[in-house]
């Protein structure tokens, strides 16, 4: 994992936790703990916020204006992330707001991706089950991030899921606590 770039002390940053099963989640929902509580960083638990999957536009907008870097979390379901997800980002990252003529809301700040994923880390790669690599599969990411003037960071990866033992899930937090807050020590 590439440690993230160093905040500023005025650095906000905004985590989308997308899961749609959080709280039987044993991955995503202790990576969410961790975070919790960590000074600059506000965690919105999308499914949460809209269970009937009608997103208030303008208020996300406002909470990605607010923030200087952006987390999406989520488990990374057939290549890609979970339908509201998806959903969020069509509505929200709109045309003369997000990207287009005017569109430069976005422009200058951070997008980093954490995902889960029930396949080991040598599946994801020329030859393995899935023959592409995480960083191929996540493109359509990067190129969001490219369309909309963000800065695209390494994704940070917990693979494996059903491998994982307590030990490892509580090192995965803690380099993720520090992922998400950017601050080494």
């Amino acid at each position: 994992m590439t440690t993230p770039s160093k905040p500023s002390a005025s650095q906000a940053t905004l985590v989308i936790v997308a899961h749609p099963h959080l709280e039987t989640s044993r991955i995503n929902k202790r990576l969410a703990a961790e975070i919790d509580g960590i000074g600059n960083v506000t965690v919105h638990r999308l499914y949460e916020s809209y269970p009937d999957e009608k997103i208030d536009i303008a208020h996300e907008q406002a909470l990605l204006t607010a923030h200087e870097r952006i987390v999406l979390q989520f488990p990374f379901f057939w290549y890609s992330s979970p339908a509201l997800l998806k959903k969020w980002m069509d509505e929200v990252f709109e045309h003369g707001w997000a990207h287009g003529k005017g569109g430069d809301k976005l422009n200058d700040k951070e997008l980093l991706i954490a995902i889960s994923s029930g396949g080991a880390q040598n599946m994801y790669q020329a030859g393995g089950l899935h023959n592409y690599s995480y960083s191929e599969l996540l493109r359509p990411f990067q190129q969001s991030a490219n369309l909309t003037g963000m800065i695209y960071r390494q994704p940070f990866v917990v693979s494996g899921i059903r491998e994982v033992n307590d030990e490892q899930l509580e090192n995965y937090a803690a380099d993720y606590g520090v992922y998400v807050s950017g601050v080494t020590a």
